[in-house]
């Protein structure tokens, strides 16, 4: 009854003045509810996906990788070749030219010639074959490989080869744009969560100003000391100090954020607060996620195997050099015009089939080669399996992360409402004069530590989004479906 009949005439006294002690809430807004507004991460997303360097340097290695497989092509490519000559002086005076085109088998190790040869005068015994009818001699052969060279040879181990690595190129690519991605949603989340910092810090600078000029009225009619002004003065110049210091961080945010965020030229640009959204990212995950269909998709999963493929092609190589070769042959020709010095011997349409045969007795290089080549295998065979259970229990470890997260967002949300309403209620108090201006504060400052409790709980949750999505390859997630580059869409 005594503390009542104290405060009933301080109500009155101190009624001109309660407007201006009345301040915005310490409270940030709530990630609840989604703004239009300010700067989104599809937009980020989009935009690193587009101009970051790491993922165009990528690109760039991806299409050296397309160039080596047309260079891998060339070794099929037709060759022609010519060569000619003519007995300037001497007892003899033959001239000889020929031309021929080379054609090498694609599906075989052999090749088909096709040649065009004419001479004319004559010639020494030793150059016999030169002698040609007077519309010169038309020839094609064939070769094909029965044993070595027949499944594969060494161009089109080069070509399989050059194939395998462009798809190699294209899925480190691909890892690179993940972790770009991934950076950006975390670094999109840290200057949001600056911003909101920057909101907190920015409010409850507003209390202590705003209790300032309803301290001084209330100094005036000697309702307060006047040591009460100088006391919130001094929490001014600490909350001052701490909302330069979030201004900075957010500055710093938004300059990390600006190697992802660029304008259309690439360029990094700068958010600015103006750009800030209200919430916090918000991801949609696949929480019952098979294994099978995450390994699948997971890039260092399909590199692995690619690089046993590599192996494999590369085994499959060394065991030809072991066959022995024999090559089958056969050439059609046949000489036109009038019959040359050579005599009839050239005249006429003749076929020729036959074959080589070579067989190596040691080939030691060739079986070193291959016990190489199969121990590289089986050491990529127990990397895969090494990666996929560490993806797997990573995946378990960050589904364990995630859940604890949004327990703990849910917890600092319900004791920030919590505090806030204790600091509401304390102001309400002191405002009565029924507490004290130490109280006040450590009621305030409480509640402004749960909202930036709450703030950092939240971007934990957001990051292990992000993990998340980043550790299961979840390219919708990571606005990589489109493509990469600057000709991706937006």
């Amino acid at each position: 009854m005594r503390r009542a009949s104290l405060v009933i005439p301080l109500l009155l006294a101190l009624a001109p003045a309660s407007a201006a002690i009345t301040a915005t809430p310490v409270r940030a807004q709530s990630s609840n509810t989604q703004s239009e507004q300010g700067l989104q991460l599809d937009e980020v997303l989009a935009s690193s996906r587009r101009f970051a360097p790491a993922i165009l340097e990528a690109l760039a290695n991806a299409r050296a990788a397309d160039g080596r497989v047309l260079a891998s092509e060339g070794a099929f490519d037709l060759l022609f070749s010519g060569e000619g000559y003519s007995r300037v002086t001497g007892f003899y005076d033959g001239t000889y030219v020929q031309g021929k085109a080379i054609q090498p088998l694609t599906n075989n190790g052999g090749q088909i010639e096709a040649s065009y040869r004419a001479s004319r005068g004559d010639f020494p015994i030793y150059e016999d074959y030169s002698f040609t009818n007077q519309l010169g001699e038309l020839k094609v052969r064939g070769v094909y490989a029965l044993l070595r060279d027949r499944a594969i040879d060494d161009r089109r181990f080069g070509q399989r080869n050059a194939l395998i690595e462009r798809d190699m190129a294209g899925l480190e690519a691909l890892m690179v744009a993940i972790g770009v991605q991934q950076r950006a949603i975390q670094t999109y989340g840290q200057w949001v969560a600056a911003g909101q910092q920057v909101r907190v810090y920015r409010n409850l600078l507003k209390l202590a100003e705003d209790r300032q000029a309803g301290i001084r009225r209330q100094v005036q009619l000697g309702a307060r000391a006047a040591i009460l002004l100088t006391e919130n003065e001094q929490n001014l110049l600490r909350r001052t100090s701490l909302l330069v210091a979030a201004e900075r961080d957010l500055a710093n945010a938004a300059q990390r954020l600006s190697l992802f965020w660029r304008d259309d030229n690439g360029r990094p640009s700068i958010a600015t607060p103006a750009d800030l959204p209200r919430a916090l990212p918000r991801l949609t995950l696949q929480r019952a996620t098979d294994a099978t269909a995450t390994l699948a998709r997971r890039p260092d999963i399909r590199l692995i195997e690619q690089r046993l493929k590599q192996g494999e092609t590369r085994l499959e190589l060394e065991r030809n050099r072991l066959l022995p070769s024999l090559r089958l042959f056969g050439e059609a020709g046949n000489d036109f015009g009038a019959i040359g010095l050579g005599g009839r011997s050239r005249d006429g349409f003749e076929t020729i089939v036959g074959f080589t045969f070579s067989m190596p007795l040691q080939n030691r290089a060739a079986k070193g080669q291959i016990a190489s080549a199969e121990a590289a295998i089986s050491a990529l065979e127990w990397r895969r399996r090494q990666s996929e259970e560490q993806i797997l229990a990573e995946i378990e470890q960050l589904t364990i992360n995630l859940t604890a997260a949004e327990r703990l967002a849910a917890l600092a949300r319900d004791e920030e409402v919590q505090a806030e309403k204790l600091a509401a209620g304390e102001r309400r108090l002191f405002q009565a004069g029924a507490s004290d201006f130490f109280l006040v504060n450590l009621r305030e400052d409480a509640a402004a530590n749960a909202a930036i409790r709450r703030l950092d709980a939240e971007f934990r949750l957001a990051a292990a989004q992000a993990d998340l999505v980043a550790v299961t390859a979840d390219l919708e997630a990571l606005s990589l479906t489109d493509g990469l580059g600057p000709d991706s869409p937006q």
